[in-house]
Parts: C-alpha cells; sequence; structure tokens
C-alpha cells in the first residue's frame, strides 16, 4: 500500500515509472469485473476536474467508491478530520482521496493504515494535477531537462505552482514565474521572476493558474480587463510565444482573465488535453495505491 500526499516524497525514478504506468494504463476502459477494492473519495472542497477524473479511473479500474457527503457528515457536529477517516478506515476502506482546506491536513492522519491519496491541501500541494501536468509536458517534448517552463497568475495561493515548481525543477526544467509581486512567494529569487511579456518570449510551456479568489481577503477581482491586459495572456501576446510553445491551465479557467476566452481551445492550448491525462494518471496512482503490480488485461 502506498500513499501520495506530496511529491517530494517520491524519486525522479518513482515519478517517471507513476507516468509510464500512466501511459500503460491510458487505454484500460474497464476491467471484466469488480475487484473488491472500495476507495473513500472525502471532498471537503469544491471540485470537478479533480472528483470526477479521480471517479472515472476509479469505475475504468473497476474500484467501487464510498461517496462521503460533507454536507450531512457527523463533520457538522464537530467530528474532526481523524475520526471521520479512522470510521471509514473501521467499516472497511481501502483507501483515501481527500480534498482539504488545511496545508498538510494529513499530518493529522497519522494512525491510519490504509493509503491517503491528496486530492489537495490548501496552498499546499496538488501530487496528481503535478503529475498530469507532467505527462503532458513529456507527451510534448519527451524530455524535461532544459525545458523552460512559465508559471502565472496567482503564485502565492497556488498548489499547483508550489507542486509544480519543485518537482519540475527537479526533473531538470527551468521554471520561471509570473504574476502582481503580491502574489509571488517572498522565497523566489529574483531572477526568476519575469513579466508576461518576457514570459510569451521565453516559455515553451506557458502553465497559467486561476485567480484563488476564495483564499484572499476579497471576495472577488475588481478589474478582470486590467488583469488580463497587465499579467494575462491576450491574443497579441500568444502571437508573440514560440512557434512549438504549449498554453496549460490547471483549470477551471477565468475566461477573459488569465487568459483571452478565445485561446482556450486554440491549437497551442492543451488544457482539455491535461484533462484527459489526469484519468490515465489517477489511474496509475490508484493501482500504486492498492499494490496491483499489473494493469488489468481482461478489459470489456
Amino acid at each position: 500500500m502506498a500513499s501520495l500526499t506530496t511529491l517530494k516524497d517520491l524519486s525522479v525514478m518513482e515519478i517517471e515509472r507513476i507516468l509510464d504506468d500512466a501511459e500503460r494504463l491510458y487505454e484500460v476502459r474497464h476491467v471484466g469485473s469488480r475487484n473488491g477494492h472500495i476507495i473513500a473519495n472525502l471532498f471537503f472542497e469544491s471540485s470537478t476536474r479533480t472528483k470526477c477524473s479521480f471517479e472515472m479511473a476509479q469505475k475504468q479500474l473497476g474500484i467501487d467508491t464510498l461517496h462521503f457527503d460533507v454536507a450531512t457528515s457527523s463533520v457538522n457536529k464537530g467530528e474532526s478530520l481523524y475520526d471521520t477517516a479512522k470510521t471509514l478506515e473501521s467499516i472497511g476502506c481501502d483507501a483515501f482521496i481527500i480534498r482539504h482546506g488545511e496545508t498538510r491536513y494529513y499530518d493529522q492522519l497519522e494512525g491510519i493504515t490504509v493509503p491517503i491519496i491528496n486530492a489537495g491541501d490548501g496552498s499546499g500541494d496538488h501530487p496528481t494535477q503535478s503529475l498530469l501536468d507532467l505527462l503532458t509536458i513529456r507527451q510534448e517534448y519527451g524530455l524535461f531537462r532544459g525545458i523552460k517552463v512559465v508559471i502565472a497568475g496567482d503564485i502565492l495561493h497556488s498548489r499547483v505552482a508550489h507542486s509544480n515548481m519543485e518537482v519540475l525543477e527537479r526533473l531538470g526544467a527551468d521554471v520561471y514565474v509570473s504574476g502582481p509581486r503580491e502574489w509571488i512567494d517572498d522565497s523566489i529569487p529574483e531572477e526568476k521572476i519575469v513579466t508576461m511579456d518576457e514570459a510569451v518570449h521565453l516559455a515553451d510551456v506557458l502553465m497559467l493558474l486561476r485567480i484563488q479568489l476564495e483564499r484572499h481577503d476579497t471576495g472577488s477581482l475588481s478589474d478582470p480587463d486590467t488583469y488580463l491586459n497587465t499579467y494575462g495572456l491576450t491574443v497579441e501576446r500568444e502571437r508573440r510565444m514560440k512557434p512549438d510553445a504549449i498554453i496549460m491551465h490547471p483549470a477551471p479557467v477565468n475566461r477573459g482573465v488569465e487568459i483571452d476566452t478565445r485561446l482556450v481551445e486554440c491549437s497551442r492550448s492543451r488544457i482539455f488535453k491535461q484533462m484527459n491525462n489526469g484519468v490515465a494518471v489517477r489511474k496509475a496512482v490508484l493501482v500504486r495505491a492498492l499494490h496491483k503490480k499489473e494493469a488489468p488485461v481482461h478489459v470489456v
């Protein structure tokens, strides 16, 4: 059994193995029979892509899913995350997929003995998103070393940015950031911070980020047009990108804010390819978590 809470815990070889497994599992659509595994999905924050992607991966692998409804659970009576997880473990769940608003929530779950797969923790990590991003980049370029990646937008509040910066640098990519200065971590060296006009000339991969409004003090963006023109990807900027450069975004996309809506599905965009890759990656992560040595071969 193998948890996945942060990619920092995995070696480069282990990361490459997961990506290889994802490629191998890509076409597995449904196994012939249920395999007896039951996984509980605990999403304490809203999600479309990650939640549905995990559910699709579970269905395609023949894994049964226990749907946990936070709104009607004893969490509303003050039950701790640990006691919730321990209850579900006790009744027979084989693994947990958890998204939670608290950074490093999994530190509370030390006594849980089944695998925990982190589906996003606060502003901390989003390991399966990083893995699907890595798969998308590897499919495009075949390698990571020397690839120039610019991550642009709300760096400070983005678990995607934090996961991707660490793992991409470890894999040999040159990583830069762009965005409002108040949204860039103080720990990022000055030479790694670029304007969006510099980014479009520099990047092989331009990875845009959603503004994390739910993690800001203000509940709305005051001037979307100003943000797009100053920090976002406009049509005019896209024309200045390298010929083979690609656009990525973890979604949901704030159309007309971080990216002009006309570019969301342009020829450079890999946004929906990322989503497609997410199912394959999450199948690989589930196989790893449940210690299934080989991909299912009896496909119907």
